[in-house]
């Protein structure tokens, strides 16, 4: 017996367990250990078939991706693959829970699959930015039609044992106990002919040069920014068309390019970076958490709407308040018209939306939120709106209960401060539409208790969203930062950008969306209503007046069919408008500014360093925990492209000597006093260090 496996002997049937939880990750210790056992099960005279294992969670989860960075210790999963191809008796996997990655190759380099019902199977490498690299190009699109393997491949999504089996990549589904299914499969194969993968053609009717040039084309439309997908393809063709070991070589060495190419990297390390959000060093794991069983929101706006939904997904009670009736009907009809378009899209059923329907009710009196667990407000971003709402809250709501405050970018302080239990007081900053963006910022004030906090962060995963803490300042991780961003971005129209120069640059790189876009469809107002706060507030923060021409003329975007853009009737398409350059040129003559050639490398990289600049900056105040932190932020709220790993990261990429010597640079420039390298940017550039360890 090994460490990472259980070797047992029955009735002549060899039992390989995978012991390595939580998910059987093909580590170093583990691969030795199925090694020797596949070894010593066909070199014992006693043995006459083999089973392969795991847990009835596990049969096995892949790689050990930690061991990427790291040199490759022997044997490796291919070599393990050529000890299953070479064993003289039956080889069967019994799967159970899910194989996935490598667990789903090694089942596949056996003789047979036996898997437990709604196990699940598949190769998602392509989410990490590789390609299965130990024969899963090669064989399953040799057990499985091309088409299905393709698109199993280049999606990374699994599918369940039951469409499996009608693909061929499944024998059996287990009747009763797995692992007793697969012994009496095994011992029934025993004399039998040993039917390999590797031995066959693969599945695919009709000329392949003429699917691989339809495949290219659809999944080069769909892979934008990622290598792996069309790599898979190429790798998928060679299944097709060469025999099987030169098909491996060049999934091989297509692995090896990937594994150590940029979007791989950004990909795990967004990967580990989403672990790594729920740990806070001084609130432990096994922190004691407050029972959310119900829930209040405040506010039945499009915000307050989607948060009541994110609860009901989740199972939970909701009370959706607001303070007329008009308000309240308005916002359930739209809660109503979200859920509809997506049972119309077939991604819901009609049952499952009555019953989240159901769990949603609708109240226009503020008393009803009495008994709540936690109550969330959604109301106007003001302070004093803000204040007055809480106070009445500490007057109402149950001692025990959460009061979690919805703002974007006040002080979470300064709000505790018109209650009595500042200590059950914490922000949960949801992102637009909130019943859709995985975004979930949670905000410690200074009086937040940690079981306070640890609650709020459990709930994040209940509710399905990546829960990032951030300390108190103005705007939090990401606001504080997109301010800079939009900065920049209006200082390059001042000097000759156009919106949709800006946006298209930036699009190109890889955002979701420009920044212009963005305020459009946000509305320009709510920026016009921060920045009137700003100008009195932080008179030494100076903003291009620009936007402020834009909103003075009611332009406020899609909502009033204008802003930066314009938008025909009853659609949201951008379409350059002629009104907003004579607007610009007005504002550069009323600055005295001359418009100059930019480039769309100057847009990203002032636009892009701006982010990591003060991304430094919130990391040295330790408003967050960890730079990985601020990359989930952008990552998953803000659409930054996941294959450039986050703002951090990217910065750490580009190298923060170079980053730092393009911000000096930058301040020889208009509007350059703007520009303050952020101190442990500095330090970081000069000391050759990264802001990711």
């Amino acid at each position: 017996m090994s460490a990472a496996t259980q070797y047992v002997v029955r009735d002549g049937v060899a039992v390989i367990t995978l012991d390595n939880p939580p998910v059987n990750g093909l580590s170093n210790p583990l691969r030795a250990a199925i090694m020797q056992h596949l070894k010593a099960a066909d070199a014992d005279p006693a043995v006459k078939a083999v089973v392969i294992t795991g847990s009835a969670k596990a049969f096995c989860g892949g790689a050990d991706i930690r061991e990427f960075n790291a040199p490759r210790l022997k044997p490796d999963l291919p070599e393990i693959n050529d000890q299953q191809d070479a064993m003289t008796k039956p080889l069967v996997a019994a799967i159970g829970g899910f194989a996935l990655g490598g667990g789903l190759e090694l089942a596949l380099a056996c003789h047979y699959r036996v898997a437990a019902p709604k196990a699940q199977l598949g190769l998602p490498e392509v989410k990490l930015g590789i390609l299965p690299g130990s024969g899963g190009t090669q064989r399953l699109p040799r057990v499985v039609p091309m088409a299905e393997a393709v698109r199993m491949m280049t999606t990374g999504n699994p599918i369940p044992s039951e469409k499996a089996k009608e693909l061929g990549l499944v024998d059996e589904i287990a009747q009763g106990d797995l692992l007793e299914s697969a012994i009496r499969f095994a011992r029934s194969k025993v004399g039998t002919p040993l039917p390999r993968i590797r031995d066959r053609t693969a599945r695919l009717d009709g000329d392949p040069k003429a699917f691989f040039a339809e495949v290219r084309t659809q999944v080069a439309k769909e892979s934008k920014g990622y290598p792996a997908p069309l790599l898979i393809v190429e790798c998928a063709e060679a299944a097709a068309t060469r025999p099987f070991d030169e098909g491996r070589r060049l999934e091989r060495a297509s692995f090896d390019k990937l594994v150590s190419g940029p979007e791989s990297k950004a990909l795990r390390h967004m990967f580990f970076a989403e672990r790594q959000t729920s740990k806070i060093p001084d609130v432990p794991e096994d922190t004691p958490v407050r029972e959310v069983a119900s829930a209040a929101v405040v506010g039945a706006g499009t915000m307050g709407g989607g948060i009541a939904m994110s609860f009901a997904n989740a199972g939970i009670p909701v009370t959706l308040v607001d303070m007329t009736q008009d308000a309240l009907n308005r916002g359930i009809n739209l809660i109503r018209k979200n859920y509809s378009a997506t049972v119309e899209k077939g991604r819901l059923a009609q049952s499952d939306m009555d019953k989240r329907m159901g769990l949603i009710r609708g109240s226009a009196n503020l008393g009803d939120v009495a008994n709540a667990d936690i109550v969330i407000e959604a109301v106007f971003e003001r302070m004093d709106v803000k204040q007055d709402l809480f106070r009445k809250l500490d007057a109402i709501v149950k001692q025990g209960a959460i009061l979690a405050t919805n703002t974007s970018t006040l002080d979470v302080d300064r709000i505790a401060t018109a209650t009595a239990r500042a200590a059950d007081v914490v922000g949960t900053h949801f992102f637009s539409p909130a019943n859709v963006m995985r975004l979930l910022e949670v905000v410690r004030g200074k009086r937040t208790a940690k079981d306070v906090l640890a609650t709020t962060m459990k709930l994040g995963k209940r509710l399905k969203k990546v829960a990032v803490v951030s300390g108190v300042c103005d705007g939090f991780i990401g606001n504080r930062m997109l301010e800079k961003y939009t900065q920049q971005a209006c200082f390059l129209l001042d000097e000759g950008a156009s919106p949709e120069q800006l946006d298209g640059a930036l699009q190109r790189w890889g955002m979701a969306m420009g920044p212009f876009t963005m305020y459009d469809m946000a509305g320009n107002d709510i920026g016009w209503e921060i920045r009137k706060r700003r100008y009195q507030e932080r008179p030494d923060f100076v903003y291009s007046r620009l936007p402020d021409r834009v909103c003075e003329l009611g332009r406020f975007g899609q909502k009033t069919g204008k802003g930066f853009y314009k938008y025909e009737p009853g659609s949201r398409r951008p379409l350059p408008d002629p009104e907003v350059q004579d607007i610009i040129e007005k504002y550069r003559s009323e600055i005295g500014v001359k418009p100059r050639p930019i480039s769309d490398e100057e847009i990203v990289q002032r636009c892009i360093y701006a982010l990591a600049n003060e991304g430094a900056r919130i990391l040295e105040e330790g408003i967050a925990l960890r730079a990985s932190d601020i990359d989930m932020v952008y990552l998953t709220g803000y659409g930054f492209p996941p294959y450039r790993g986050g703002p951090m990261f990217y910065a750490d990429s580009v190298g923060l000597q170079e980053v730092l010597q393009a911000i000096e640079k930058f301040q020889k420039g208009y509007q350059g006093a703007q520009w303050q390298p952020a101190p442990l940017l500095v330090r970081l550039a000069n000391a050759g260090k990264r802001f990711n360890g």
